[in-house]
């Protein structure tokens, strides 16, 4: 159920059942078939936020009008707390639609509505819901985000992350932390050797958010954290949180995450074939690299395919291949197989397009396909 256009279509008459038949254990005079039949028709030709929203209207409208009374009914429904490696987009979909009604309707009852956001978060998320109080009650809300980082729970300990991202996907963006990330890096602080996958995800995107608008202070926290903090679980969250700085060649990321003598390095073999393909075909990109120096070299290797667009400009687009370890003098041959497909983030045009092989960031090698659609 993972991606917003595949999760869109749970959002429905059925999902209003789902929610409606929970509520009326605690609140037996719920009209769940009225509740379910609005939110069907409503629904029609919506996406996915839209959808979801329509769903808390309908609870807004059935529940009691006072929020703080209506609140406790809905956190009466959310169930057991998330086991590690359970997800929101699976085993608690459906309670997308209660988290959005504290996002609509609680701005004017901070305390009473964080305290259901934490509670939400424990069985779904609240890194959506959270976002407005961010804004409105800055001070209060951060406060609270402090605690949560501190948190036994590793999903509210998420939260406290997941929250604040300055770049959330789905989400509007934050734009204080966008100008100014420090007060993000100092909630992260507690988390930078989380013991939870979940936790340490989040906060690799965090920083990954932060390395787009601030690469030198996303550098520098890093650098501190694997000094301060030399484990494998900080280690990895550097990784993933410098990700798009390494597939921009950003030299001081690779440099950090162990990537050396990109510059001894050459490509003397690409190829691309075949030389001509069309929507549905495969690629088969070959090629060999080779350690020109005395010693031995970690090297991080990417290919760049550049997309023509409709205007007959090109965009290109980073793959990640591997991290090679090469020996002095050392040659080594790559395969990689690169379906030609159309996804939901990428339409295909006709034209002549671009490979690059990178090697730490630097282009060694190009190639060439031409693309009929």
């Amino acid at each position: 159920m993972a991606g917003e256009y595949g999760l869109k279509r749970y959002f429905d008459g059925e999902a209003a059942r789902l929610v409606g038949e929970r509520v009326r254990v605690v609140r037996p005079a719920f009209d769940v078939d009225g509740y379910a039949a609005e939110v069907e028709a409503r629904v029609v030709g919506k996406e996915l936020k839209d959808r979801v929203l329509v769903l808390a209207e309908g609870l807004r409208t059935r529940l009691p009008a006072a929020y703080p009374e209506a609140v406790p009914v809905l956190l009466s429904v959310l169930g057991d707390e998330l086991a590690e490696g359970q997800g929101m987009f699976t085993t608690s979909w459906f309670l997308m639609p209660v988290a959005r009604f504290v996002e609509e309707y609680g701005l004017d009852h901070p305390e009473v509505s964080l305290d259901a956001i934490e509670a939400i978060t424990r069985r779904h998320t609240g890194e959506y819901a959270v976002r407005p109080y961010v804004e409105r009650h800055h001070a209060l809300t951060m406060d609270r985000v402090a605690d949560w980082a501190l948190s036994p729970s590793h999903n509210v300990r998420r939260l406290a992350s997941e929250g604040v991202r300055p770049r959330l996907p789905w989400a509007r963006t934050l734009t204080r932390f966008v100008e100014d990330p420090r007060p993000v890096l100092a909630l992260l602080e507690p988390l930078r050797a989380d013991p939870s996958p979940y936790v340490r995800t989040s906060v690799g995107n965090n920083l990954n958010d932060i390395s787009k608008d601030s690469p030198d202070l996303a550098l520098a926290t890093a650098t501190r954290w694997l000094e301060e903090s030399p484990t494998p679980e900080t280690a990895w969250i550097v990784r993933h949180g410098l990700r798009t700085l390494v597939k921009k060649g950003d030299q001081q990321a690779l440099a950090l995450l162990g990537a050396t003598g990109g510059e001894h390095v050459r490509v003397p073999r690409l190829t691309v074939t075949p030389g001509t393909v069309t929507l549905g075909d495969t690629l088969a990109i070959g090629f060999d690299v080779e350690n020109t120096d005395t010693r031995p070299h970690r090297v991080t290797v990417d290919y760049v395919v550049h997309h023509v667009r409709g205007n007959g400009r090109a965009l290109p687009k980073v793959f990640k291949l591997a991290t090679l370890e090469l020996g002095p003098g050392e040659r080594r041959s790559v395969e990689k197989a690169h379906a030609i497909r159309e996804v939901r983030t990428r339409r295909y045009y006709p034209g002549k397009h671009t490979v690059d092989i990178q090697v730490n960031g630097l282009v060694r090698a190009t190639g060439h396909f031409d693309l009929h659609v």
